[in-house]
Protein backbone atom coordinates (compact mmCIF):
# COMPACT_ATOMS: atom_id res chain seq x y z
CA UNK A 1 0.00 0.00 0.00
CA UNK A 2 1.44 3.41 -0.99
CA UNK A 3 2.07 6.11 1.65
CA UNK A 4 -0.67 8.25 0.06
CA UNK A 5 -3.18 5.39 0.33
CA UNK A 6 -2.14 4.73 3.91
CA UNK A 7 -2.84 8.35 4.71
CA UNK A 8 -6.24 8.16 3.05
CA UNK A 9 -7.11 5.10 5.11
CA UNK A 10 -6.00 6.60 8.42
CA UNK A 11 -7.91 9.78 7.65
CA UNK A 12 -11.07 7.89 6.79
CA UNK A 13 -10.89 5.92 10.01
CA UNK A 14 -10.17 8.82 12.34
CA UNK A 15 -11.60 12.04 10.89
CA UNK A 16 -15.03 13.38 10.15
CA UNK A 17 -15.83 16.13 7.71
CA UNK A 18 -15.95 19.64 9.08
CA UNK A 19 -18.68 21.89 7.72
CA UNK A 20 -17.52 25.38 6.82
CA UNK A 21 -19.70 28.27 7.98
CA UNK A 22 -18.27 30.89 5.61
CA UNK A 23 -20.18 32.27 2.67
CA UNK A 24 -19.25 34.36 -0.34
CA UNK A 25 -20.44 37.50 1.44
CA UNK A 26 -18.77 39.77 3.97
CA UNK A 27 -19.68 39.03 7.56
CA UNK A 28 -19.24 42.77 8.21
CA UNK A 29 -20.86 44.36 5.12
CA UNK A 30 -20.08 48.04 4.66
CA UNK A 31 -21.14 49.92 1.55
CA UNK A 32 -18.38 52.48 2.08
CA UNK A 33 -15.60 49.92 2.00
CA UNK A 34 -13.66 49.44 -1.24
CA UNK A 35 -13.66 46.27 -3.31
CA UNK A 36 -10.38 44.66 -4.32
CA UNK A 37 -9.63 41.56 -6.34
CA UNK A 38 -7.35 38.63 -5.71
CA UNK A 39 -5.66 38.06 -9.07
CA UNK A 40 -7.15 39.29 -12.32
CA UNK A 41 -9.02 36.27 -13.66
CA UNK A 42 -10.60 35.45 -10.31
CA UNK A 43 -9.87 33.28 -7.30
CA UNK A 44 -12.90 32.08 -5.37
CA UNK A 45 -13.02 30.14 -2.13
CA UNK A 46 -10.37 31.85 0.02
CA UNK A 47 -11.38 33.26 3.38
CA UNK A 48 -10.07 36.76 4.02
CA UNK A 49 -9.98 39.12 6.97
CA UNK A 50 -9.00 42.74 7.55
CA UNK A 51 -9.36 44.73 10.77
CA UNK A 52 -12.89 45.69 9.69
CA UNK A 53 -14.01 43.18 7.05
CA UNK A 54 -14.15 39.42 6.60
CA UNK A 55 -15.65 36.98 4.15
CA UNK A 56 -14.87 34.58 1.35
CA UNK A 57 -13.68 35.61 -2.09
CA UNK A 58 -16.30 35.19 -4.79
CA UNK A 59 -16.00 34.23 -8.44
CA UNK A 60 -13.95 37.31 -9.34
CA UNK A 61 -11.75 37.03 -6.26
CA UNK A 62 -13.37 40.08 -4.70
CA UNK A 63 -12.78 41.20 -1.12
CA UNK A 64 -13.69 44.32 0.87
CA UNK A 65 -11.28 46.64 2.62
CA UNK A 66 -10.47 50.17 3.71
CA UNK A 67 -7.30 51.92 2.49
CA UNK A 68 -4.41 51.22 4.85
CA UNK A 69 -5.76 47.86 6.03
CA UNK A 70 -3.92 44.58 5.66
CA UNK A 71 -5.32 41.21 4.62
CA UNK A 72 -5.11 37.65 5.88
CA UNK A 73 -5.96 34.85 3.46
CA UNK A 74 -6.75 31.22 4.30
CA UNK A 75 -8.01 28.22 2.39
CA UNK A 76 -10.16 26.63 5.04
CA UNK A 77 -7.99 26.40 8.17
CA UNK A 78 -4.71 26.61 6.23
CA UNK A 79 -3.06 30.02 6.54
CA UNK A 80 -1.71 31.25 3.20
CA UNK A 81 -0.60 34.79 3.96
CA UNK A 82 -1.05 37.64 6.41
CA UNK A 83 -0.16 41.33 6.80
CA UNK A 84 -0.78 41.74 3.05
CA UNK A 85 -1.45 45.39 2.11
CA UNK A 86 -4.98 45.63 0.74
CA UNK A 87 -5.48 47.31 -2.61
CA UNK A 88 -7.44 47.17 -5.86
CA UNK A 89 -5.45 44.10 -6.94
CA UNK A 90 -3.56 41.55 -4.85
CA UNK A 91 -1.58 38.61 -6.24
CA UNK A 92 0.11 35.59 -4.70
CA UNK A 93 3.46 37.44 -4.87
CA UNK A 94 2.22 39.59 -2.00
CA UNK A 95 1.41 36.61 0.24
CA UNK A 96 5.06 36.02 1.22
CA UNK A 97 6.84 38.72 3.27
CA UNK A 98 10.23 38.61 1.53
CA UNK A 99 8.70 38.54 -1.96
CA UNK A 100 6.33 41.35 -1.01
CA UNK A 101 9.23 43.46 0.27
CA UNK A 102 11.16 42.97 -2.99
CA UNK A 103 8.26 44.31 -5.04
CA UNK A 104 8.82 47.76 -3.53
CA UNK A 105 12.28 47.88 -5.14
CA UNK A 106 11.61 48.44 -8.85
CA UNK A 107 14.05 47.58 -11.58
CA UNK A 108 15.23 50.16 -14.13
CA UNK A 109 14.49 49.85 -17.84
CA UNK A 110 16.75 50.75 -20.76
CA UNK A 111 15.74 54.43 -20.49
CA UNK A 112 16.64 54.63 -16.80
CA UNK A 113 13.01 54.70 -15.66
CA UNK A 114 11.56 52.63 -12.85
CA UNK A 115 9.78 49.46 -13.95
CA UNK A 116 8.26 46.62 -11.91
CA UNK A 117 8.01 43.89 -14.53
CA UNK A 118 11.64 42.70 -14.43
CA UNK A 119 11.43 42.53 -10.63
CA UNK A 120 8.28 40.43 -10.86
CA UNK A 121 9.88 38.00 -13.29
CA UNK A 122 12.94 37.56 -11.08
CA UNK A 123 10.70 36.77 -8.12
CA UNK A 124 8.98 33.97 -10.05
CA UNK A 125 12.03 31.84 -9.23
CA UNK A 126 11.31 32.11 -5.49
CA UNK A 127 10.81 28.55 -4.19
CA UNK A 128 8.23 29.32 -1.46
CA UNK A 129 6.18 31.30 -3.99
CA UNK A 130 6.25 28.43 -6.47
CA UNK A 131 5.39 25.94 -3.69
CA UNK A 132 2.38 28.03 -2.66
CA UNK A 133 1.20 28.50 -6.24
CA UNK A 134 1.53 24.81 -7.15
CA UNK A 135 -0.56 23.75 -4.19
CA UNK A 136 -3.30 26.27 -4.93
CA UNK A 137 -3.38 25.28 -8.60
CA UNK A 138 -3.66 21.63 -7.53
CA UNK A 139 -6.60 22.52 -5.27
CA UNK A 140 -8.52 24.07 -8.16
CA UNK A 141 -11.67 21.99 -8.61
CA UNK A 142 -11.21 21.41 -12.36
CA UNK A 143 -7.43 21.01 -12.25
CA UNK A 144 -4.85 23.31 -13.81
CA UNK A 145 -6.76 26.29 -15.25
CA UNK A 146 -6.58 27.19 -18.92
CA UNK A 147 -5.56 30.57 -20.28
CA UNK A 148 -7.80 33.29 -18.92
CA UNK A 149 -9.45 31.03 -16.34
CA UNK A 150 -9.59 31.74 -12.63
CA UNK A 151 -9.24 29.35 -9.70
CA UNK A 152 -12.22 27.84 -7.90
CA UNK A 153 -11.75 26.13 -4.55
CA UNK A 154 -15.12 24.66 -3.70
CA UNK A 155 -16.78 24.18 -0.32
CA UNK A 156 -16.44 20.43 -0.82
CA UNK A 157 -12.67 20.77 -1.20
CA UNK A 158 -12.46 23.14 1.78
CA UNK A 159 -14.35 20.68 3.98
CA UNK A 160 -11.90 17.94 3.03
CA UNK A 161 -8.92 20.23 3.64
CA UNK A 162 -10.13 21.01 7.14
CA UNK A 163 -10.74 17.35 7.85
CA UNK A 164 -7.24 16.37 6.69
CA UNK A 165 -5.08 19.11 8.23
CA UNK A 166 -5.00 17.69 11.80
CA UNK A 167 -3.72 14.35 10.52
CA UNK A 168 -0.82 15.46 8.34
CA UNK A 169 2.60 14.21 9.43
CA UNK A 170 3.63 17.86 9.95
CA UNK A 171 2.19 21.29 9.11
CA UNK A 172 2.44 22.49 5.53
CA UNK A 173 5.48 24.77 5.23
CA UNK A 174 5.84 26.72 1.99
CA UNK A 175 9.39 27.74 2.94
CA UNK A 176 10.95 24.30 2.55
CA UNK A 177 12.81 23.40 -0.63
CA UNK A 178 10.82 22.52 -3.72
CA UNK A 179 12.11 18.94 -3.50
CA UNK A 180 10.88 18.51 0.08
CA UNK A 181 7.59 20.28 -0.62
CA UNK A 182 6.75 18.02 -3.57
CA UNK A 183 8.23 14.75 -2.28
CA UNK A 184 6.15 11.73 -3.25
CA UNK A 185 8.13 8.50 -3.21
CA UNK A 186 7.72 5.02 -1.77
CA UNK A 187 8.99 5.99 1.66
CA UNK A 188 7.93 9.62 2.13
CA UNK A 189 5.00 11.77 1.10
CA UNK A 190 5.24 15.48 1.84
CA UNK A 191 2.47 17.11 3.91
CA UNK A 192 1.25 18.96 0.81
CA UNK A 193 0.89 15.70 -1.11
CA UNK A 194 -0.71 14.07 1.93
CA UNK A 195 -3.31 16.83 1.85
CA UNK A 196 -4.00 16.29 -1.85
CA UNK A 197 -4.28 12.53 -1.30
CA UNK A 198 -7.06 13.16 1.23
CA UNK A 199 -9.17 15.17 -1.22
CA UNK A 200 -11.53 13.71 -3.79
CA UNK A 201 -12.18 16.12 -6.65
CA UNK A 202 -15.42 14.39 -7.64
CA UNK A 203 -18.96 14.81 -6.31
CA UNK A 204 -19.68 13.28 -2.94
CA UNK A 205 -20.59 9.62 -3.30
CA UNK A 206 -18.65 9.14 -6.55
CA UNK A 207 -16.99 5.71 -6.72
CA UNK A 208 -13.57 7.34 -7.19
CA UNK A 209 -13.99 8.87 -3.73
CA UNK A 210 -14.01 5.44 -2.13
CA UNK A 211 -10.94 3.80 -0.62
CA UNK A 212 -9.26 1.57 -3.19
CA UNK A 213 -9.80 -2.17 -2.81
CA UNK A 214 -6.97 -3.73 -0.83
CA UNK A 215 -4.64 -6.34 -2.27
CA UNK A 216 -6.21 -8.85 0.13
CA UNK A 217 -9.68 -8.11 -1.26
CA UNK A 218 -8.38 -8.39 -4.81
CA UNK A 219 -6.60 -11.68 -4.11
CA UNK A 220 -9.64 -13.22 -2.41
CA UNK A 221 -12.02 -12.34 -5.26
CA UNK A 222 -12.59 -15.00 -7.95
CA UNK A 223 -10.85 -14.56 -11.30
CA UNK A 224 -13.05 -13.55 -14.22
CA UNK A 225 -13.94 -16.52 -16.48
CA UNK A 226 -12.57 -16.29 -19.97
CA UNK A 227 -15.89 -17.29 -21.49
CA UNK A 228 -18.33 -14.36 -21.18
CA UNK A 229 -21.22 -16.82 -20.86
CA UNK A 230 -19.71 -18.12 -17.62
CA UNK A 231 -19.56 -14.72 -15.96
CA UNK A 232 -22.00 -13.87 -13.18
CA UNK A 233 -23.23 -10.24 -13.34
CA UNK A 234 -23.64 -10.23 -9.55
CA UNK A 235 -20.06 -11.31 -8.89
CA UNK A 236 -17.20 -8.84 -8.55
CA UNK A 237 -14.10 -10.42 -10.04
CA UNK A 238 -10.51 -9.77 -9.06
CA UNK A 239 -9.76 -8.07 -12.40
CA UNK A 240 -12.55 -5.57 -11.76
CA UNK A 241 -11.29 -4.85 -8.27
CA UNK A 242 -7.75 -4.40 -9.61
CA UNK A 243 -9.01 -1.98 -12.27
CA UNK A 244 -10.98 -0.01 -9.66
CA UNK A 245 -7.93 0.03 -7.39
CA UNK A 246 -5.84 1.57 -10.16
CA UNK A 247 -8.52 4.05 -11.21
CA UNK A 248 -8.82 5.39 -7.67
CA UNK A 249 -5.05 5.69 -7.31
CA UNK A 250 -4.83 7.47 -10.66
CA UNK A 251 -7.48 9.97 -9.53
CA UNK A 252 -5.38 11.12 -6.57
CA UNK A 253 -3.72 14.42 -7.37
CA UNK A 254 -0.12 15.19 -6.52
CA UNK A 255 2.06 18.23 -6.99
CA UNK A 256 3.65 16.42 -9.92
CA UNK A 257 0.44 17.25 -11.80
CA UNK A 258 1.33 20.96 -11.59
CA UNK A 259 4.91 21.75 -12.54
CA UNK A 260 6.97 24.76 -11.50
CA UNK A 261 6.70 26.10 -15.05
CA UNK A 262 2.90 25.80 -14.87
CA UNK A 263 3.02 27.95 -11.72
CA UNK A 264 5.26 30.56 -13.35
CA UNK A 265 3.06 30.72 -16.44
CA UNK A 266 -0.04 31.16 -14.31
CA UNK A 267 1.53 33.92 -12.23
CA UNK A 268 2.87 35.69 -15.33
CA UNK A 269 -0.58 35.63 -16.91
CA UNK A 270 -2.14 37.22 -13.84
CA UNK A 271 0.60 39.83 -13.40
CA UNK A 272 0.51 40.90 -17.05
CA UNK A 273 -3.28 41.19 -17.06
CA UNK A 274 -3.26 43.40 -13.97
CA UNK A 275 -0.47 45.63 -15.29
CA UNK A 276 -2.29 46.09 -18.60
CA UNK A 277 -5.59 46.86 -16.88
CA UNK A 278 -4.03 49.47 -14.60
CA UNK A 279 -2.10 51.08 -17.47
CA UNK A 280 -5.26 51.34 -19.58
CA UNK A 281 -6.90 53.50 -16.92
CA UNK A 282 -4.37 56.29 -17.47
CA UNK A 283 -3.57 58.52 -20.43
CA UNK A 284 -1.78 61.78 -21.18
CA UNK A 285 -3.73 64.93 -22.01
CA UNK A 286 -1.74 65.04 -25.25
CA UNK A 287 0.11 62.33 -27.16
CA UNK A 288 1.61 64.62 -29.78
CA UNK A 289 2.65 68.21 -29.22
CA UNK A 290 4.07 70.73 -31.72
CA UNK A 291 5.97 73.87 -30.70
CA UNK A 292 7.96 76.41 -32.71
CA UNK A 293 11.68 76.48 -32.07
CA UNK A 294 11.35 80.10 -30.94
CA UNK A 295 8.98 79.20 -28.12
CA UNK A 296 11.22 78.36 -25.17
CA UNK A 297 8.57 78.74 -22.49
CA UNK A 298 7.84 75.94 -20.05
CA UNK A 299 5.30 73.45 -21.40
CA UNK A 300 3.27 70.91 -19.41
CA UNK A 301 1.95 67.43 -20.06
CA UNK A 302 -0.46 65.96 -17.52
CA UNK A 303 -1.42 62.43 -16.55
CA UNK A 304 -5.16 61.76 -16.64
CA UNK A 305 -7.21 58.91 -15.27
CA UNK A 306 -10.40 57.56 -16.81
CA UNK A 307 -13.38 58.36 -14.59
CA UNK A 308 -11.29 59.76 -11.79
CA UNK A 309 -8.41 61.88 -10.60
CA UNK A 310 -4.89 60.48 -10.97
CA UNK A 311 -3.54 59.86 -7.49
CA UNK A 312 0.15 59.15 -7.94
CA UNK A 313 2.80 58.08 -5.47
CA UNK A 314 5.75 58.85 -7.77
CA UNK A 315 6.52 60.21 -11.23
CA UNK A 316 9.62 60.14 -13.45
CA UNK A 317 10.32 61.43 -16.96
CA UNK A 318 13.15 61.50 -19.49
CA UNK A 319 13.60 62.87 -22.99
CA UNK A 320 14.93 60.54 -25.67
CA UNK A 321 16.68 63.53 -27.35
CA UNK A 322 17.49 66.02 -24.62
CA UNK A 323 19.27 68.24 -27.12
CA UNK A 324 15.91 68.99 -28.72
CA UNK A 325 13.49 68.68 -25.79
CA UNK A 326 14.45 68.80 -22.14
CA UNK A 327 12.59 67.78 -19.00
CA UNK A 328 12.37 70.75 -16.64
CA UNK A 329 10.58 69.21 -13.64
CA UNK A 330 8.22 66.46 -12.51
CA UNK A 331 5.38 66.92 -10.03
CA UNK A 332 3.77 63.68 -8.84
CA UNK A 333 1.27 65.53 -6.67
CA UNK A 334 -0.13 67.38 -9.68
CA UNK A 335 0.60 64.47 -12.02
CA UNK A 336 2.47 66.78 -14.38
CA UNK A 337 5.78 66.96 -16.24
CA UNK A 338 7.26 70.27 -17.36
CA UNK A 339 9.49 70.47 -20.41
CA UNK A 340 10.91 73.06 -22.83
CA UNK A 341 12.26 73.26 -26.36
CA UNK A 342 16.02 73.51 -26.81
CA UNK A 343 16.55 72.32 -30.38
CA UNK A 344 16.13 73.72 -33.86
CA UNK A 345 13.17 73.49 -36.19
CA UNK A 346 12.70 70.03 -37.66
CA UNK A 347 13.87 68.29 -34.50
CA UNK A 348 11.73 66.12 -32.29
CA UNK A 349 11.87 63.91 -29.20
CA UNK A 350 9.76 61.64 -27.07
CA UNK A 351 9.05 62.36 -23.44
CA UNK A 352 8.85 59.04 -21.62
CA UNK A 353 6.85 59.09 -18.41
CA UNK A 354 6.90 56.41 -15.72
CA UNK A 355 4.57 56.82 -12.77
CA UNK A 356 3.32 54.73 -9.87
CA UNK A 357 -0.34 55.00 -8.85
CA UNK A 358 -1.17 54.97 -5.16
CA UNK A 359 -2.09 51.58 -3.65
CA UNK A 360 0.19 49.79 -6.10
CA UNK A 361 3.87 48.95 -6.55
CA UNK A 362 3.37 48.90 -10.33
CA UNK A 363 4.74 51.53 -12.71
CA UNK A 364 2.80 52.77 -15.73
CA UNK A 365 4.57 54.00 -18.88
CA UNK A 366 3.24 56.61 -21.27
CA UNK A 367 4.91 58.77 -23.94
CA UNK A 368 4.49 62.17 -25.57
CA UNK A 369 5.92 62.92 -29.02
CA UNK A 370 7.17 66.50 -29.21
CA UNK A 371 7.78 68.05 -32.67
CA UNK A 372 9.72 71.27 -33.17
CA UNK A 373 8.11 73.44 -35.92
CA UNK A 374 9.47 76.37 -37.87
Amino acid sequence: MSPATQFQLSLALSATLMVSGCTGEDSNPDNNARTGRLNYHGFSGLDYRTSSQSGRTGYSGEFRYYPGETLEFRVGDLLLGEDIPAGPYVTLLEFLPDVRASLSSPSVNSHGLSDHEATEQQLLNNEPLINLTRLLLALNWSGTPGKGEGLVITVRVIDQINAALPYLSSPIDFNVSEIDFTRHDEDTVSPANQLLAAICFYPKGHELCELPPTQEEIASAPPRPEDPDDRDPDTVYSEELQAKHQQILNSIRTLDDVGAEDARNYLTQELNAISTTIANRYYLDNYVASHPATDTSIKTVSVRRIAGTPELADLEAVSTRPGDVMVHATDWQRAQVEYYIGGEAGGESELLLSFRPEESYRWVHKSLRVIIDD
